[in-house]
């Protein structure tokens, strides 16, 4: 397993640490990341994949 690296774009990071930060998250999530960070639906999806990975660092390292 190799580790992942971070996107370039830093809205996306932004967004996944937002995410990550939430304990109820809103539901759409996709429709919410675009509208509150700007993000295309790809990125968004980045940004929600990354806040999983994040979650699970956390949670590691706790």
């Amino acid at each position: 397993m190799t580790p992942r690296q971070l996107p370039h774009d830093p809205a996306v990071v932004e967004a996944a640490q937002w995410l990550a930060d939430q304990t109820n998250p809103p539901h759409p999530i996709v429709p919410e990341l675009k509208a509150r960070f700007g993000l295309k639906a790809a990125h968004a999806c980045e940004a929600l994949s990354l806040s999983s990975d994040m979650r699970l660092l956390r949670r590691a390292m706790a």
